[in-house]
């Protein structure tokens, strides 16, 4: 019998989540707009017919970038029982099956999102979805409807994720608000994409062992490379520089 089995890839995720840094933990965190490009021969709209019925999707996809299996998608992964959630800080070990860390016997990831909409462009098919946690060219394996009378348990136990992470405040320094009023004016960003990373933003990008106040800290996000510090329970944005290649 064998112990391993291959999964086509059917499309690919277009996300604003340019790099792993910053990217919600989990789906739902925040209210950011992605797409999915479907490939062939999964971009058929027959496939989709019916989707509009269903509000939420599961999403079967791929840690394409867990430098534990050198980014192959069938390739078998050295096996780690325990790993260390960042939400404990990096300090404390669990066990895997007790974690959604990527370092697992099987690099795939499962997340609920919010359907939208399917649009189809010649032979191009996109799903385009809300509250997505992927990053920007993952991988998708299969999607599937959420059914909410079966897949919502609300007395499920979390364990040491039972409560959604503390939110920030995000305040916007002079010179980023200058940034910000520049790339609108060459069209460089939009306001969607602004409302979108306030909400990436307000939930702390950094990993819970970092809390260094003289720090500044840089993400991508969509187009925009952002700079910003942190004190207390306050988040500020100092910079935004346009991302000129953003594919």
């Amino acid at each position: 019998m064998s112990n391993s089995v291959e999964m086509p890839i059917i499309g690919y995720m277009h996300s604003p989540y340019r790099e792993k840094f910053g990217i919600p933990r989990q789906p739902n965190l925040v209210q950011v707009e992605s797409y999915i490009e479907m490939v062939a021969p999964y971009n058929d709209i027959l496939a989709f017919e019916g989707i509009e019925a269903i509000s939420h999707l599961w999403l079967l996809w791929q840690f394409h970038q867990n430098k534990q299996n050198d980014n192959a998608p069938n390739q078998m992964a050295r096996f780690r029982a325990q790993v260390r959630p960042p939400r404990l800080g990096g300090n404390q070990k669990m066990g895997v099956f007790a974690t959604r860390s990527m370092y697992r016997p099987s690099a795939i990831g499962l997340s609920v999102v919010h359907f939208l909409r399917v649009e189809k462009q010649g032979k191009s098919v996109r799903l385009y979805v809300m509250g997505s946690d992927l990053l920007h060219g993952t991988p998708i394996l299969d999607i599937k409807p959420y059914i909410q009378y079966s897949d919502a348990v609300t007395d499920a136990e979390s364990g040491y994720a039972q409560q959604e992470p503390q939110r920030m405040t995000v305040q916007w320094s002079e010179q980023a608000m200058v940034d910000q009023q520049q790339l609108f004016a060459k069209q460089q960003t939009t306001l969607q994409s602004i409302q979108e990373l306030e909400q990436v933003l307000s939930l702390d990008p950094r990993p819970a062992y970092q809390e260094d106040s003289e720090r500044i800290y840089k993400m991508k996000f969509a187009s925009l490379d952002v700079s910003f510090v942190i004190h207390a329970q306050t988040l500020e944005v100092i910079a935004l520089e346009p991302i000129l290649n953003t594919l």
